[in-house]
């Protein structure tokens, strides 16, 4: 089931909550290692499409190399799902039924110490999903205002010793630039005080979570991407996203809830005038976590969150 490029999270939930059925055509935004694609190819059997995409070179040669034999029914694409609509159409596919996003980073990218993601391992400070990308955590750290690195702590990382910690980064950039994973979290670590030095998650996590999403854009880019794969959706058609933090799950949770309700005028308009309709019907009503078993086979699962809503 499991690749040793990346273990595919809540695997089942996932691809069953998508209703896969022969002749299908689904989306899967972020194919990653091909594990949620392989499964959901085998339920699309023998006439399914799959469409991959993903921003990571290593992804694509990963997930092309696992898909070989379904290959016929496979297109894969280099970029963002944010750009969906525009990828659908160079395929001209005007209509899916079914997208799946699985957001978050990689076990592949968190393993390999290059990509600098984490603060495990020392690695330059890069961040980059798309590695052709121009801006990169480095320059984040080194040329932000101190307002904006700030900003981005508290709403990203949501880290209540933002202040504290750009402070810190600051006095360091006056000297020397800040290179390496390490070198940053080890700044991150002196600038907190005792009490949060002992706790068992490391004092950079949040700040290393926000910096990813700014130099990512992700949270920009998944309100887009589910704004627009609705409207791709046929009648009946699912869009399931598997999150890691609140803030994520929340844009999800929000936009399904929006778009359930349609209407947006106020409760004591007698007639709506906003014309917006009901687009959704939202299947889970609270997320679908990970059983016992996998958090213990994959650790990293731990926090996923999976919510599924339904073309009406």
């Amino acid at each position: 089931m499991g690749s040793s490029f990346h273990t595919p999270v809540m695997l089942k939930e996932a691809v069953d909550s998508l209703n896969c059925r022969s002749g299908g055509i689904i989306l899967d935004g972020t194919i990653g290692g091909g594990g949620h694609a392989c499964e959901i190819l085998k339920r699309t059997d023998p006439d399914g499409v799959l469409v991959g995409i993903d921003l990571d070179d290593d992804a694509l040669r990963e997930s092309r190399r696992k898909l070989e034999p379904f290959s016929e029914r496979v297109f894969l694409k280099q970029g963002n799902f944010a750009d969906m609509k525009t990828i659908l159409s160079s395929l001209n596919i005007k209509a899916v039924d079914g997208i799946l996003l699985d957001l978050g980073v990689s076990s592949h990218q968190l393993e390999t110490a290059t990509r600098g993601f984490t603060f495990s391992s020392e690695a330059p400070l890069d961040m980059r999903m798309n590695q052709m990308s121009g801006f990169s955590a480095y320059d984040l750290v080194n040329t932000a205002s101190e307002r904006e690195l700030e900003l981005i702590l508290r709403d990203y990382g949501e880290e209540f010793r933002a202040r504290r910690i750009v402070a810190a980064i600051s006095t360091q950039r006056k000297s020397a630039p800040i290179r390496t994973t390490r070198e940053l979290a080890e700044i991150i670590v002196h600038a907190m005080p005792r009490p949060v030095k002992r706790r068992r998650v490391h004092p950079a996590t949040k700040t290393f979570q926000a910096l990813r999403i700014a130099v990512n854009d992700e949270l920009a880019n998944l309100h887009k991407s589910l704004n627009d794969g609705i409207d791709l959706l046929r009648k009946s058609g699912r869009v399931s996203v598997i999150s890691f933090h609140s803030l994520e799950d929340r844009i999800v949770k929000n936009v399904f809830r929006s778009w359930e309700k349609g209407c947006v005028c106020p409760p004591d308009f007698p007639v709506c005038s906003c014309n917006r309709k009901k687009k959704l019907k939202v299947i889970t009503k609270k997320p679908i976590t990970p059983g016992e078993a996998e958090i213990n086979f994959n650790p990293r699962a731990r926090s996923a969150r999976l919510r599924t809503a339904e073309r009406v």
